[in-house]
């Protein structure tokens, strides 16, 4: 879905006034010899938040499509409808719901002129699954039993288990054998410099500063329009508005309020995208007081999700009840939570907690008290987490909110909360799997709260492993029902991504996003299909 406006009239926030002396850094463009932003339009420098760890799809990166350097077996279109990319066709699926054949293209070649041919699906999929790769997605392709070549151009995948959203998982990238396949493949030149079948190729990647890329005349799909492709990493909000205001940004996703600053600018556009991108805060088990259960209920109660969504959103998003969007068809009716900080103050009174001194609840000697975090620079979570503490407050619950790099967070996630985002629009088992299952406790960014439920997790794995549509609902109905009994998370809102760009091309659309929207996701998620407007 795409909703595209003009911003209202209004003046740059205060804020991003103060910071104008940061735009004097350099233009990405400048740095692979194109124009810079403003300039021609058959380049586009992007300012983004984050950047992948890796270009590799052997560790990772783009296993939930739109790689710009790479091609999965199939891809999205715009309402999110699997359609063929590196696969000639959608696959054969066995009556057991355990075999899938894909017939592949056969007019594929790397960007190092390669061909591309079955032999490199094997390789990506088996190297993945391998126990010594460090891929800490892995999981999600458990169902794999072996995938095998049948000639150049036709590979098989065999399912240990019926698993109903496994073609949804053959995005995924594909890499080049003939030279990933020469490296270690946690530590080789290919994470930092891959060759694909993408519609482009990489040019330079500085981390914390931009990847650049650049169309790839012989793509199978048609060479892009838009030839150049920078994406300048810019963690700060506020420096990414003054970036794009200064005119060293062509496009930028940016907080509402900010994207509100850009009123009345000529050659400019917002663009809306709806998404399943969740702000929630983790409650991890092992805290003294967040691992309580009345506590983790009522701080459930006390949060005030609709005044989030009007007041730090400006209406773009959603109150957020679990992962899955209200508006999602496996969202659960009834599980809303109410905004009832009376009923979360009898749960406290009856679990013991008594107001103490300031108003702050305490039981046995231990105060109502903890900390929460959120990444320096990111507003909207700033925000999130203030509301938070401030809905806390009110019920005797005393958060203390700090800001920190990821870095600092890491060595914090078991014992703090986080304010922390997650989200995928397609199959729920995307959403909740990594998100809840006590064997993902601790692992990385996965069940960041380490949660633990035996109920929780036995109906994941139902909705795993179950081919039958009523069971895989009612599985993922009784997930979103235990949680409200036992929340590991207070999920907040959902997010729509605002983005401010430049005007200037034609065939710029959105997807329904999940929470990565950084360098395959936003406006730009088909950049290479756009059109340079003469």
């Amino acid at each position: 879905m795409t909703v595209r406006r003009r911003v209202r009239d209004g003046a740059v926030a205060g804020a991003v006034a103060a910071l104008v002396a940061v735009a004097g850094c350099s233009t990405p463009g400048d740095a692979d010899g194109g124009d810079s932003a403003g300039g021609g339009r058959d380049s586009v420098v992007v300012g983004i938040a984050n950047e992948p760890e890796t270009l590799s799809p052997l560790l990772g990166y783009g296993k939930d499509g739109n790689s710009k350097i790479f091609d999965g077996l199939l891809r999205r279109d715009e309402n999110l409808e699997l359609q063929p990319a590196l696969a000639a066709e959608l696959p054969e699926v066995g009556e057991d719901g355990l075999t899938y054949r894909f017939p592949l293209r056969e007019d594929v070649t790397f960007s190092d002129g390669e061909p591309f041919t079955a032999a490199d699906v094997v390789f990506t999929y088996e190297t993945i699954l391998d126990d010594g790769t460090n891929n800490a997605a892995k999981g999600e392709l458990d169902a794999v039993e072996s995938v095998e070549a049948a000639g150049d151009h036709e590979v098989l995948f065999t399912l240990k288990y019926p698993y109903a959203a496994f073609t949804e998982r053959t995005v995924l990238p594909i890499a080049a054998r003939h030279v990933a396949g020469e490296q270690d493949v946690n530590t080789g030149s290919y994470n930092t410099e891959p060759v694909g079948t993408g519609p482009y190729t990489l040019t330079d990647w500085s981390p914390g500063e931009r990847i650049s890329l650049t169309a790839n005349p012989d793509y199978w799909d048609g060479a892009p329009e838009v030839e150049r492709v920078t994406m300048a990493v810019i963690p700060d909000d506020d420096v990414r508005a003054t970036r794009l205001r200064s005119g060293d940004l062509d496009a930028a996703v940016l907080p509402p309020n900010l994207a509100e600053g850009f009123a009345g600018e000529d050659g400019m556009t917002t663009v809306t995208a709806e998404s399943a991108d969740f702000r929630a805060v983790t409650l991890p088990s092992d805290n003294p007081v967040t691992g309580d259960t009345a506590v983790r209920r009522a701080l459930d109660l006390a949060v005030d999700r609709e005044l989030m969504v009007d007041s730090i959103l400006l209406g773009a998003g959603h109150p957020a009840h679990s992962a899955i969007p209200t508006a999602s068809p496996w969202f659960a009716e009834g599980t809303e939570r109410a905004h009832d900080p009376e009923e979360a103050g009898r749960l406290l009174d009856e679990a013991g907690w008594e107001l103490g001194e300031g108003d702050v609840r305490e039981r046995d000697g231990q105060r109502a008290a903890f900390t929460l975090w959120y990444p320096a620079g990111d507003r909207l979570r700033q925000e999130h987490a203030l509301a938070y503490a401030s809905d806390a407050k009110e019920i005797g619950v005393d958060i203390t909110v700090e800001s920190g790099s990821w870095e600092v967070i890491d060595g914090r996630l078991a014992e703090d909360a986080v304010l922390s985002g997650g989200g995928e629009p397609t199959d729920p088992d995307f959403q909740l799997y990594n998100l809840l299952h006590s064997e993902l406790a601790g692992n990385g960014y996965n069940n960041m709260a380490h949660y633990r439920n035996d109920a929780v997790d036995e109906a994941l794995d139902a909705g795993r492993r179950s081919a039958e549509q009523a069971e895989r609902e009612a599985a993922y109905e009784a997930v979103q029902r235990e949680l409200l009994e036992d929340p590991g998370y207070t999920f907040l809102t959902h997010v729509d991504h605002v983005y401010v760009m430049a005007d200037a091309w034609d065939g710029v659309t959105t997807q329904v996003e999940p929470h990565d929207h950084g360098l395959g996701h936003g406006p730009w998620w088909n950049v290479e299909d756009w059109r340079v407007r003469p």
